[in-house]
């Protein structure tokens, strides 16, 4: 046999190698499984789930929090009224149980995809890498630059019923935002929390805020006259605090009694016990944007199974994602539905590249790498091999096989 069948053969096996090993799905070489963005409760759950699993993750907390100006949380059960600095320190402590999740108490400045599909957060310099993320970077309220408003924010002005709700129920309600936006609040809260209810409308009350209430509630001027809501249009120049719930507050029956004097630009004013309010909100991070994630309005598009947003292997938790409810139970539950969802796609991507190294060893047999290197190389090999099989199976020595042609 010439020299060069032998030669055509080992680079058909080598080729052959190569094209087998390069199916394997590839799964980078990390530090962590997964990068979390974001301390709160969807950032928490996460961690929470992902540690069940013994997955690796780091978790990255900037401090910052929607819902860290409210007195207590509410509607969250095992939680209810519960100081959101408490609840985060008892979750954090449950978590570290189980040795998985690393917590950085730092604000990431840069969050990018690398070449080998792998993702890296950078805090001060320096790099952690992992396979996927989870961002449950939050968003912030879009308030405008009413005096007092974001100083009582959280404190006796809020914008969740279920939040905050009950403990000013029975009180002087005041609705602050656009006109067009009043009518969720009126349903969510009259009659059962409040009917002394008051629209504070900030020169939004105009044809055209009527017109989206016409198409959006039809028939909400009758319900406005049923329950005796009406509607201030001035302009507001500032919220001032008169009393403070934190300090006149009854905990037996839960009830916080704030009290603000609302002024308005005719220098006239009015007081309510508190406010609800219908602002709009963005994104507090800027990391899902660094990313390039998908967005529906403000909200990172998570319409995906299981919440993964438009990057494969990224996740949006939160309020900061398109579910478009906005409470701590629906962000715990959503970090757990992402956390589930990233580690079955970790899981399937390193049960492919397993099968796929014991499929490899077992095409290594005789047979199929007759097959495959026939099909590289052509019917040359055929010959090779059934001339080959024959010798050997006479008792032809190695070197007799080499000397054959």
């Amino acid at each position: 046999m010439p020299a060069c069948n032998w030669k055509t053969f080992f680079c058909a096996l080598f080729t052959l190698l190569t094209v087998c090993a390069a199916q394997a799905p590839h799964i980078p070489q990390t530090q962590y499984d997964v990068i979390i963005i974001g301390g709160g409760p969807s950032g928490l759950s996460a961690a929470s789930a992902l540690s069940r699993v013994l997955r690796r993750s780091v978790l990255f907390d900037s401090g910052e929090y929607r819902n860290n100006p409210t007195r207590h949380m509410h509607d969250v059960i095992g939680n209810d009224h519960v100081v959101p600095a408490t609840f985060r320190a008892t979750a954090r402590s449950q978590i570290a149980f189980y040795n998985a999740t690393t917590f950085v108490d730092h604000k990431v400045s840069k969050l990018e995809r690398l070449e080998d599909s792998s993702f890296q957060a950078t805090v001060n310099g320096t790099t952690y890498t992992a396979r996927k993320v989870i961002l449950g970077s939050g968003v912030r309220d879009d308030l405008p630059n009413v005096p007092g408003l974001r100083e009582g924010f959280g404190k006796g002005i809020f914008w969740c019923p279920w939040c905050d709700g009950f403990e000013h129920r029975n009180q002087s309600m005041g609705v602050l935002g656009d006109l067009s936006e009043a009518y969720g609040a009126v349903q969510e809260l009259h009659p059962t929390l409040n009917k002394d209810m008051r629209i504070f409308a900030n020169g939004t009350n105009t044809t055209e805020q009527r017109q989206k209430l016409d198409q959006n509630h039809p028939g909400w001027q009758k319900v406005f006259r049923a329950y005796n809501i009406t509607i201030n249009n001035k302009f507001i120049a500032n919220i001032t605090r008169i009393q403070n719930g934190s300090e006149v507050q009854d905990q037996a029956i839960r009830r916080e009694f704030d009290m603000f004097r609302i002024y308005f630009a005719d220098n006239t004013s009015e007081v309510r016990s508190a406010f609800i309010t219908n602002y709009n909100t963005s994104q507090a991070s800027d990391l899902p944007s660094q990313l390039g994630v998908g967005m529906l309005g403000s909200k990172m598009n998570t319409t995906a199974k299981g919440l993964q947003t438009t990057i494969h292997g990224v996740w949006g938790v939160g309020d900061a994602n398109s579910d478009n409810t906005t409470n701590v139970p629906h962000a715990m539950s959503s970090g757990k539905k992402a956390a589930v969802f990233c580690h079955v796609q970790m899981a399937g991507e390193e049960l492919a590249r397993d099968s796929n190294a014991a499929k490899r060893a077992t095409e290594l047999d005789q047979r199929s790498l007759h097959e495959a290197t026939e099909q590289q190389v052509g019917s040359e090999i055929e010959d090779l091999y059934k001339r080959l099989s024959r010798r050997w199976v006479g008792g032809s020595s190695a070197r007799s096989l080499f000397d054959s042609s």
